[in-house]
C-alpha cells in the first residue's frame, strides 16, 4: 500500500508564506541580551573555569554573542572584581586575544555560581522571544495542495484515495492518528508528511526563564541548514588601536533548521513528556513536544509504551485542544508554552481498545491504512525487484501469492516485497546462484520469513 523503495529528497515542499525566517539581528549591549549582568557574568565565569584558559575571542564563539558590546563589557567586570586574570595573548595584540584564566578570588565565586547551574555553552534567549518566534513560523501556516502531496509521494505505491486524505491531513497542522496492519507504511506516511512541511525555522540552543536554563537544540532532531555566510570581520587592528565594529550581523543564539521529524516509539515514558531536571547540572532538557514545535511529533508504536495508553491520551488532551502545553520548573513554577505540532499517532493495534471518544474527538483527522490490493503488492514488487537486481517474473509472484498467501490465508503485506527479495537474495548468495523468482529460491525465502503462528 505504502512502502517505501528508494531515498527520498523531497523537491516539492508545502508552500508556505516565508520559507526562510527573519533572523533577530545581534545584540550590541547588554540590555539587548535581555539576560542581564548578573546572568552573564555567571555564565562567562563558568566557561573560562571549565576550559581552564581562553580567549575573550573564544568567548565570544562559545556563547554566541559579539565581544564588542557584550563579551568586553563582562569581562571588564570581571577583571574589576579580581574574579580573572589576563595571562597573555594568543594570535594578536587585540582585546580579543588576550588570554583569561579564574583569579583566587574567583575560585570561591564560581564554586558558588556552580552550585546554582553548570550550564556553560551559548547564551540562551527569554522565554517570551522563544514563543515569539514560534508563533512566527507556525506549521499552520503550510499549504500542502493536490499536485504536492501526489508529488511528494510518488516514490510509493499508493491510491488517490489515500493521498486525497493525506493532504486535508497534512494542511490541519493539527493531528492525525494513523491505523492499520503492521507493515504497511503507516511510518513511511507520517515522515512524507513531515518531508512536504517546507521552509525553515528558528531553534535556540537554550531559553531562559527565571534564571533556569532549558536546552532546546538537539542535533538528533534538528537539521541545521547552512545559511550565507555573514560578511568578514574587519581586520584585527594594530596594537594601541581601538576595537571597530562590523556591519551588524544576525544573533548567532539562534540555529536555522529544517522543520523538525521528532519520532518516538515504544520507549516513550511520561517522564520524557515534562521538562527533565538534571540534579547535578541544575539544567533542564526539553521534553519531545517542545523541541518539535513547528514540525512533527510521531508516536511510533502506540500502544506500546511501558505507560498505559490512557495516561499518554490524556496527557495530550489539553494541548491538542488549546495549542499551549503547561510544563512545571522545579521551583513549583508552571509555564505555558505554544504546542504547534503536528502530532501523529501511528498504531496496529485497535483503535477501540486504545481509545475512547471523548479523545477520538480532538484528534482532527483519522486514517486507516490497509492491507494492499493484489494489483498494488505486484506494483511494489516490480519497483523493489528493480532495485535489488532481482529479474521480475510475473509467474513467479502469481505463484508466491497463490501458494504463500491464499493457500495458507497470508494477508499482503506492503512490507513483504522488500522483505522476501532480501531472503531470495541471501539464498541465492548462500548457493552461488543468479538471484531469481524461481519457485525454488521464493520457497525457501518464505519458509525463513515467514512464521507460522498457531
Amino acid at each position: 500500500m505504502s512502502f517505501q523503495l528508494r531515498p527520498f529528497n523531497s523537491t516539492t515542499p508545502a508552500t508556505s508564506p516565508k520559507s526562510t525566517p527573519d533572523i533577530p539581528l545581534e545584540p550590541t549591549s547588554i540590555a539587548e541580551t535581555k539576560l542581564g549582568m548578573g546572568f552573564l557574568t555567571d555564565l562567562v565565569l563558568k566557561i573560562i573555569y571549565f576550559y581552564g584558559n581562553i580567549t575573550a575571542q573564544q568567548l565570544a564563539e562559545v556563547t554566541k554573542l559579539p565581544f564588542l558590546g557584550v563579551i568586553d563589557k563582562v569581562l571588564e567586570f570581571l577583571k574589576l572584581e579580581e574574579y580573572v586574570d589576563i595571562i597573555g595573548t594568543q594570535g594578536g595584540f587585540s582585546e580579543r586575544s588576550f588570554q583569561y584564566i579564574i583569579a583566587t578570588k574567583g575560585r570561591s565565586k564560581v564554586i558558588e555560581v556552580l552550585d546554582r547551574s553548570q550550564y556553560a555553552g551559548p547564551a540562551p534567549v527569554p522565554l517570551d522571544d522563544y514563543i515569539d518566534i514560534v508563533l512566527r513560523q507556525s506549521v499552520t501556516d503550510m499549504v500542502a495542495n493536490t499536485d504536492t502531496v501526489r508529488q511528494a509521494f510518488g516514490h510509493l505505491v499508493i491510491n488517490d484515495t489515500m493521498l486525497d486524505k493525506i493532504g486535508p491531513a497534512a494542511n490541519s497542522a493539527r493531528s492525525l492518528f494513523l491505523y492499520g496492519p503492521p507493515g504497511n507504511g503507516k511510518t513511511t506516511i507520517a515522515e512524507g508528511i513531515a518531508n512536504m512541511l517546507g521552509g525553515l525555522v528558528l531553534i535556540p540552543y537554550a531559553v531562559e526563564i527565571d534564571g533556569q536554563i532549558i536546552k532546546m537544540f538537539d542535533p538528533l532532531n534538528h537539521k541545521v541548514v547552512e545559511m550565507p555566510s555573514e560578511p568578514d570581520p574587519e581586520p584585527e587592528p594594530t596594537f594601541g588601536e581601538p576595537e571597530r565594529s562590523g556591519p551588524r550581523t544576525t544573533d548567532r543564539r539562534w540555529v536555522v533548521c529544517k522543520r523538525p521529524q521528532v519520532v518516538v516509539g515504544g520507549e516513550l515514558i511520561m517522564e520524557q513528556l515534562e521538562l527533565i531536571f538534571d540534579p547535578i547540572s541544575k539544567v533542564y532538557e526539553a521534553p519531545y513536544q517542545l523541541k518539535a514545535n513547528g514540525g512533527l511529533f510521531l508516536i511510533d508504536d502506540f500502544g506500546r509504551q511501558k505507560c498505559r495508553p490512557q495516561d499518554l491520551l490524556n496527557r495530550w488532551i489539553v494541548p491538542l485542544e488549546k495549542k499551549v502545553d503547561f510544563l512545571a520548573l522545579q521551583t513549583g513554577k508552571k509555564i505555558q508554552v505554544p504546542f504547534d505540532v503536528l502530532i501523529v499517532f501511528s498504531t496496529n493495534l485497535s483503535p477501540s481498545d486504545l481509545v475512547d471518544d471523548a479523545f477520538l474527538r480532538r484528534i482532527r483527522h483519522k486514517i486507516e491504512v490497509p492491507n494492499p490490493s493484489p494489483d498494488e503488492y505486484r506494483d511494489i514488487f516490480r519497483i523493489v525487484s528493480k532495485a535489488k537486481k532481482i529479474p521480475y517474473s510475473d509467474e513467479g509472484l502469481r505463484y508466491l501469492i497463490h501458494e504463500h498467501y491464499f493457500k495458507k490465508q497470508r494477508d499482503l503485506r506492503s512490507c513483504h516485497p522488500r522483505d522476501l527479495c532480501d531472503q531470495i537474495l541471501d539464498e541465492a548468495k548462500y548457493r552461488g546462484t543468479q538471484p531469481a523468482m524461481t519457485r525454488e529460491l521464493i520457497d525457501r525465502a518464505c519458509e525463513a520469513y515467514f512464521v507460522k503462528l498457531a
